[in-house]
């Protein structure tokens, strides 16, 4: 399966020079869930998926590689 909400993550905070410390702290996770996400290991619960989406201004659906 293909990893796509994790390789977006990662390209948004690594553009905007955050920290997965950082993130996390914004969304009330730990680094190492910022990590599990990027590697593809989970997927966020959708209030996650919002608060990401409105950190980086992006909607949830492409976030998620939907209606590109």
């Amino acid at each position: 399966m293909e990893n796509i909400f994790g390789r977006r993550l990662q390209y948004l905070r690594e553009r905007r020079g955050i920290s997965r410390r950082v993130l996390g702290e914004l969304c009330g996770l730990s680094k190492n869930m910022v990590s599990r996400y990027e590697r593809g290991e989970t997927e966020p619960a959708g209030s996650t998926l919002m608060v990401i989406a409105d950190i980086f201004g992006v909607s949830m659906d492409w976030l998620l590689g939907r209606g590109e």
